[in-house]
């Protein structure tokens, strides 16, 4: 059953809350890494879910995958949804990884472009 437009206002502002403090651990933990968003349609939650994580530069990034971080990202927007009371979410489908550098050269920056 679709959210009510009450219920994903709620859900948003509990997002919004755990996304933060999951990407404020992820800061001090991981290096290059800078900020995370997420989109969402909530008429097709939680499929439509994307948590996107962000690095400073396509060399961090691919570091960091190396270095098998997706895990501790994946695993940390497991711990920020499951406060935020989102209901069940494929974490292997919602988690993306990207970079500063990567928006600059394939969107010249403009991230509303690059997440549409």
């Amino acid at each position: 059953m679709p959210l009510t437009p009450r219920e994903a206002t709620r859900l948003e502002r509990r997002l919004v809350a755990t996304l933060t403090d999951a990407c404020e651990t992820a800061k001090a933990e991981i290096p290059g890494f800078e900020w995370l968003t997420h989109t969402v349609d909530y008429a097709a939650f939680p499929q439509s879910l994307r948590v996107i994580w962000v690095f400073d530069t396509r060399a961090s990034k691919d570091q960091a995958l190396a270095a098998g971080t997706d895990q501790r990202l994946r695993e940390l927007t497991g711990i920020a949804l499951a406060a935020a009371e989102a209901g069940a979410v494929r974490l292997d489908r919602c988690v993306r990884v990207d970079s500063e550098e990567e928006c600059r050269l394939q969107h010249g920056g403009d991230w509303r472009v690059r997440l549409g």
